[in-house]
């Protein structure tokens, strides 16, 4: 796919980098000579412009592109100027990013339907990482359904899945389960290392090292793991 990343402060220039390692055609666009530079080799493609200036802007490939990242962190002004510019470039696709509830409110009055927090989801992992004993990630689908990692409660630990209460009792689908090991690399340290085991099944075996991947509405979820 091609993607096009403007603004390449901490979160855009991770994104760039990350989509160009798996095998995707970025450009990552900035203002700052000195972050294009610093890019350059790390992205498919680098470009300083001003993208708040619609005729710098229309010299970028943006109907090429599959979708358009604003990232721009720093200058909601500037976040909310280019995105009302590659939407009147007629960009296919449209990724805004929000440092605030009012920049959310403005995005989505312009029509932005897919708006990214990375501070605010950020936060919001860590929180949980903190403060719910056996969270290890998720993945928000929308306002109510999420699917989560997380340890395998030690109640459920050397019991098969159709012995539990999980779906009967939470609602809750088992997606999948993660094995954990640990190994050591060449310098002696000890690692953790996880493997997919496969799509859970009725008699697949929750064992005392292991990840259970989760699907369900995010109360259900929330009561699951109190």
């Amino acid at each position: 796919m091609n993607f096009l990343v403007i603004g390449l402060g901490n979160f855009g220039a991770a994104l760039a980098v990350k989509l160009t390692q798996l095998g995707h055609e970025v450009i990552g666009v900035d203002t700052s000579m000195s972050k294009v530079e610093m890019l350059k080799n790390d992205i498919t493609h680098t470009i300083c412009a001003n993208c708040t200036d619609f005729h710098s802007a229309k010299e970028l490939p943006v109907k090429d592109a599959d979708a358009v990242i604003i990232s721009i962190g720093e200058h909601e002004g500037n976040s909310i100027m280019a995105t009302a510019i590659m939407k009147q470039l007629n960009a296919k696709r449209i990724i805004g990013r929000a440092v605030s509830e009012t920049q959310e409110t403005v995005l989505l009055a312009m029509g932005i339907e897919e708006i990214v927090h990375p501070e605010k989801d950020s936060a919001e992992k860590m929180a949980k990482n903190l403060t719910t004993e056996g969270y290890i990630d998720s993945f928000k689908l929308s306002n109510d359904f999420s699917i989560v990692k997380t340890d395998v409660p030690e109640r459920y630990k050397g019991k098969m899945l159709n012995e539990t209460d999980i779906r009967s009792g939470y609602n809750i689908t088992v997606l999948a389960i993660i094995s954990k090991s640990h190994k050591r690399n060449f310098l002696g340290i000890k690692q953790s290392i996880t493997e997919v085991k496969g799509i859970a099944k009725a008699d697949t075996v929750l064992g005392k090292d292991e990840i259970m991947v989760i699907f369900g509405n995010v109360r259900d979820i929330e009561r699951f793991m109190d």
